[in-house]
């Protein structure tokens, strides 16, 4: 039998600790998780401070963020807009419907080539009187690998502002931590094209976007504590998101607690997996265990994995263009999980489902294991 120690409150273990067993079942053999009781202590509610505190009772659906105009709210619940099999026009009514039911905060990027759509949503949403004003919307978009050089990064950000039909969007994050030598995002990658990143080259194109005004705040998507160490021994803008795959079977425990230490909030992508996508899974939302608590609350997987994120203090981007669906993913705040429910969906095994090397490229790349290793942190 092992047990292990899991701090329940916020590094500083005060609020006490909960001890997991992990045994095998004398029948079968199976590893399983336990735990005794009566070692609880102000356990559960010490780990939802930081960014799901409430106001007058009510759940907080925001946190804040540095940006060129001081802290600024960002949506805890983004919709994510990367698709394979929907056309823009589909892609633009689903952003319409997502702002009617309660959405605030969109997530696209130039690889995506649903930069356009989103930006035809807004105008649209804004002549149906949806939103006031543009200010009312969070739009993230992201630098695509093929223009991680210095130079390229603002008119690389223009470019994308000029598909959003946008003044500005309010984060801007560098996709993924390496260079791609090609000129059009389409194009099939090589082994020839792929090079490391010259991250201090690209971090001042970054600070210079939001010094223009082009974007009120900057950050990171897949990156590792290594680099992000790297960007933040030379920044003069400190980034301030660092968006990687997240959820109930990839729970990034160290990962998060190493960005909340340097004031960088977390966004998850692929919550559910990416559930019914190409590039996805479905060991989400056939997982027994989450199964098993969504049955006996009355709720569904996607609601216990998404609330699960949510008590986790981080912020994440959900895909999904059915409107009930859309509907069931923001209902998730007036509700917690209990104590055994949490301690279960923590002993769930962890397995990192994306992996650049077999994806990015078949053959063997020392830029691509590098990232890939430095993300199974």
């Amino acid at each position: 039998m092992v047990e292990v120690e899991i701090d329940g409150g916020g590094g500083g273990g005060g609020d006490g600790w909960w001890l997991l067993r992990q045994e095998r079942d004398k029948e079968n053999g199976d590893l399983f998780c336990s735990h005794k009781k009566l070692i609880f202590y102000k356990l559960y509610n010490s780990k939802k401070k930081l960014y799901n505190s409430k106001k007058d009772g009510i759940p907080s659906r925001e946190t804040t963020i540095n940006s060129s105009n001081g802290r600024r709210p960002i949506p805890l619940i983004g919709l994510g807009t990367a698709t394979r099999t929907e056309s823009g026009d589909q892609v633009k009514a689903a952003v319409i419907e997502a702002i009617k039911v309660g959405y605030r905060h969109f997530d696209t990027a130039s690889l995506y080539g649903t930069e356009k759509p989103l930006g035809e949503a807004i105008k649209e949403a804004l002549r149906l009187g949806l939103i006031k004003s543009r200010a009312e919307l969070f739009i993230t978009t992201k630098l695509w690998c093929n223009s991680t050089e210095g130079h390229l990064v603002v008119p690389a950000l223009n470019q994308s502002l000029r598909e959003l039909g946008l003044e500005y969007v309010d984060l801007y994050l560098i996709h993924w931590p390496l260079k791609l030598n090609q000129d059009d995002v389409k194009s099939p990658i090589t082994k020839e094209s792929i090079a490391a990143i010259n991250i201090k080259d690209v971090w001042e194109g970054m600070e210079k976007c939001q010094n223009l005004g082009l974007t009120k705040s900057i950050g990171v998507s897949n990156f590792y504590p290594r680099i992000i160490e790297e960007i933040l021994s030379i920044a003069k803008i400190p980034p301030v998101v660092n968006q990687v795959e997240m959820n109930p079977l990839w729970q990034q425990k160290k990962l998060i607690d190493f960005c909340k230490k340097k004031d960088i909030l977390v966004t998850g992508y692929s919550p559910l997996g990416a559930y019914n996508i190409v590039w996805g899974h479905n060991r989400v939302m056939e997982c027994d265990v989450l199964q098993d608590i969504a049955m006996s609350r009355g709720k569904t997987v996607a609601q216990v994995s998404l609330r699960w994120m949510y008590e986790q203090g981080v912020s994440f981007v959900v895909k999904s263009f059915n409107i009930e669906w859309m509907k069931q993913n923001l209902d998730i705040f007036d509700w917690s999980l209990t104590e055994e429910e949490v301690i279960k969906i923590s002993c769930i095994p962890q397995q990192k489902h994306l992996y650049l090397s077999g994806t990015m490229l078949k053959e063997p790349h020392d830029v691509l294991s590098e990232i890939d290793a430095g993300l199974s942190y």
